[in-house]
């Protein structure tokens, strides 16, 4: 009798369980991450970095469910995919509102702050991207989760940007413009996994 793993069903059960351990690296990797971004967007006052924070809690989220359908069907991955993008849109608007109320306010950040806290949390994500990206064509799930890994990547960049404008000229525009940008690439990367995962429903 043949050995187990030699067929596909023991093959597509070992590729579950290594996508299982990897969300679960950048499942705590991304609460960590958003203790530090939140508690240092709200001590620098910045919209991009409460942003950054926003997004890896819903990131986190994100790999929770993503975590709890390994073993679940193609058409329940698909549901979660949904609820994912959904997440990801709501992000976007609450991202809007910040951008808004920091306009209004005109509200200056501390730079050194944000530039050094998105600097260690572009560290933590570009970690999370490598592991993911192995498992990024395996099922919708983890294609998904590696669509939402690349954007941190984006907004930590983007946040970096926005704190040596920010130091380089006294005022926050940088910062809620980079907010805003932030925003319209979640609603794009919300709108991509939406359409594939009603492809698959």
């Amino acid at each position: 009798m043949a050995d187990c793993c030699e067929n596909k069903g023991c093959a597509i059960d070992a590729m579950k369980v290594t996508q299982s351990k990897t969300l679960k690296i950048v499942l705590v990797i991304n609460v960590l991450l958003f203790l530090l971004t939140a508690t240092y967007g709200l001590v620098a006052n910045s919209a991009s970095l409460l942003t950054d924070s926003l997004d890896d809690l819903g990131d986190a989220i994100t790999y929770a469910l993503s975590l709890y359908v390994v073993y679940k069907s193609d058409k329940a991955k698909a549901k979660v995919a949904l609820f994912k993008g959904m997440l990801i849109l709501l992000g976007a608007l609450f991202v809007l509102s910040q951008v808004i109320s920091h306009t209004i306010n005109h509200t200056v950040p501390l730079f050194e702050t944000m530039g050094t806290v998105a600097a260690i949390a572009l560290l933590g994500n570009l970690s999370c991207l490598y592991l993911l990206t192995k498992h990024k064509e395996q099922d919708i799930n983890m294609g998904s989760v590696w669509e939402c890994s690349k954007n941190d990547i984006l907004n930590n960049a983007a946040v970096i940007v926005a704190a040596i404008v920010v130091g380089l000229t006294h005022v926050g525009w940088a910062d809620v413009a980079v907010g805003f940008v932030l925003s319209i690439l979640l609603v794009k990367s919300s709108v991509k996994v939406i359409k594939s995962a009603l492809s698959q429903i």
